[in-house]
């Protein structure tokens, strides 16, 4: 079998599984967020936190209890790590410095993941487990009970409250993301995934020295990195590292996590709307995109440069041959599409026009399908968007799902898709223009440019992979990345949950003759080129000064 063909099979596999877990998922998280019952431990949460899960907020609220919520975690987190040598299982690590803890704090905390140390030579078990796994969690339960208000402002009306963020945060954490890493865990575990509280022991003797490897709580940190759309690894190298990701299998296994539940909250989304079908035209349009932009990869990689590329094993560079070509594509594609950020091969290693469609995806706004929760409410964005388009070309006001898109929600609308590339052309300017940043670079020219915009791509879309070409554990990179982390995480949110009370306020709108229909293929393939032209009109500049001049010249 040809490694194309293995690669199609692949694909084909991963779709199956999606379409197989599509609906029941997506209902199960609908039932979730719509039930008012509350189940006995997530009383004893609310009782410890003081808080009142039955209790509506209205947007303002709702926000304050998002940032609240997140800045508590970002000083928890970076106190853990200042105060990692004295606390009891730091493997004898030394604490952290103060601009890598605040680095690293903000990264998960933004569901970035983002890191500028090597894992197994700077985090212990209490730090590892304790604070960057439980941040992997309600995290991602902060973007989806952030998508899940913004849902709830399309399906109510004449009403400003948008739920109980408390209520929310706690569901998602224990009615979806634990119980679904449980048997996650097991199954990496069966892989081969280590999962264990061990020190640090040698492995054997290498060229006259030794190799050393620390145990940990691997398989179950490894399930929710991927099933939050989080990325951060326990080792440096990260999704590629054995212990990790042992087999093919576990592989397919870690992307289809990454997946399932951006995808299936589009059902969530239309049950909650009351419309499966519109559901399924933003399932469509995310759909559209991923497989475009996989297709697209496996392409770049596996096309021939001449028989003494092919000989050199050329693309194999930087790429596991437990995996090979097409895994490592496909894998690329799902995080790069997604927040996740988690890497099984070196996107550095990549062809140049490989690392512009990993660039390309992020900037997208990681919406096909996007990370957990952020994914669904950035894609709204974007139809909101798409459906004003439509409504100028024919001189009506546009409406979505029965709400009326006027001049307060196009506002909104639009100040949440302009910060993100705000942050990374205006920190990517300042990097290049100042002699110290550029120091940092391993490569010259077009590649190392596109080394210093993946890395704020990274950072302030919440990504967190690297181009694995760049030392970012410098002041400059670890305070800049880390404010572009916290900027591109929470400042769409004000706007996303202002934008929902507004609609949730406004009453339905009736349909007529003249309303779009957006559950058809048409506004499907609108909104598909609305986000391709918004995207190529903002970083075409920058993109041809790196990925498409190095593809270009290559």
């Amino acid at each position: 079998m040809s490694p194309v063909t293995a690669g199609v099979l692949q694909l084909l596999a991963l779709i199956a599984a999606l379409a197989l877990a599509y609906r029941p998922l997506g209902d199960h998280m609908a039932r979730v967020y719509s039930s008012e019952k509350h189940y006995e431990p997530e009383k004893w949460i609310y009782k410890a936190i003081g808080a009142n899960p039955s209790a509506e907020m209205r947007w303002p609220a709702y926000l304050r209890a998002v940032l609240a919520f997140s800045a508590v975690s970002v000083l928890f987190l970076y106190l853990m790590q200042r105060l990692q040598g004295s606390l009891p299982g730091s493997l004898g690590f030394a604490s952290i410095d103060p601009d890598q803890a605040f680095n690293t704090a903000a990264s998960f905390v933004a569901n970035t993941n983002w890191q500028s140390y090597y894992g197994e030579q700077a985090m212990g078990h209490v730090v590892q487990t304790g604070g960057l796994a439980v941040q992997n969690f309600v995290s991602a339960a902060v973007g989806m009970a952030v998508a899940v208000a913004l849902v709830r402002g399309f399906a109510r009306s004449r009403t400003g409250e948008l739920g109980n963020f408390w209520s929310d945060l706690v569901r998602g954490t224990v009615r979806i993301l634990v119980p679904i890493s449980v048997i996650g865990a097991i199954v990496l575990v069966a892989c081969g995934a280590i999962q264990n509280f061990a020190g640090i022991h040698e492995v054997g003797r290498f060229l006259g020295g030794t190799q050393q490897w620390n145990g940990g709580a691997v398989a179950s940190q490894e399930v929710i990195k991927e099933l939050g759309t989080n990325g951060g690894g326990y080792f440096n190298a990260n999704s590629a590292h054995p212990f990790e990701n042992p087999t093919p299998f576990s592989n397919l296994f870690e992307i289809f996590l990454i997946l399932v539940i951006p995808f299936a909250m589009t059902r969530t989304f239309g049950n909650m709307v009351g419309s499966v079908k519109q559901g399924y035209a933003i399932l469509a349009t995310m759909g559209v995109i991923w497989i475009g932009f996989t297709a697209l990869m496996m392409w770049t990689e596996f096309a021939h440069h001449g028989p003494a590329f092919d000989v050199a094993g050329g693309a194999m560079e930087g790429k596991e041959t437990r995996y090979g070509i097409a895994a490592s594509s496909i894998f690329s594609v799902a995080t790069t599409l997604t927040s996740t950020g988690a890497v099984n091969s070196f996107h550095s290693s990549y062809t140049g026009l490989g690392g512009g469609i990993q660039l390309l995806g992020m900037q997208l706004g990681e919406i096909a399908p996007g990370g957990v929760g952020s994914g669904l409410y950035g894609m709204l964005i974007m139809a909101i968007i798409a459906v004003f388009i439509a409504g100028l070309m024919v001189g009506r006001t546009p409406e979505y799902l029965g709400k009326k898109i006027g001049i307060r929600e196009i506002k909104l609308a639009a100040c949440s898709i302009l910060i993100t590339p705000a942050l990374v052309l205006c920190f990517t300017a300042a990097a290049m223009a100042l002699p110290t940043p550029g120091n940092s670079m391993t490569n010259s020219g077009a590649h190392g440019f596109s080394e210093i915009l993946y890395a704020y791509t990274s950072g302030a879309n919440n990504n967190g992979s690297a181009f694995a070409g760049l030392n970012a554990d410098t002041q400059w990179f670890n305070s800049t990345i880390g404010i572009a982390m916290l900027l591109g995480r929470f400042l769409p949110m004000v706007f996303v949950l202002a934008l929902a009370g507004s609609l949730a306020e406004q009453k339905p709108v009736p349909e007529t003759a003249g309303t779009l229909r957006t559950d058809k293929p048409l506004y499907t393939g609108l909104l598909v080129g609305t986000i391709l032209i918004i995207t190529g009109l903002t970083y075409f500049p920058a993109l041809a000064l790196g990925p498409l001049a190095e593809g270009l010249a290559a």
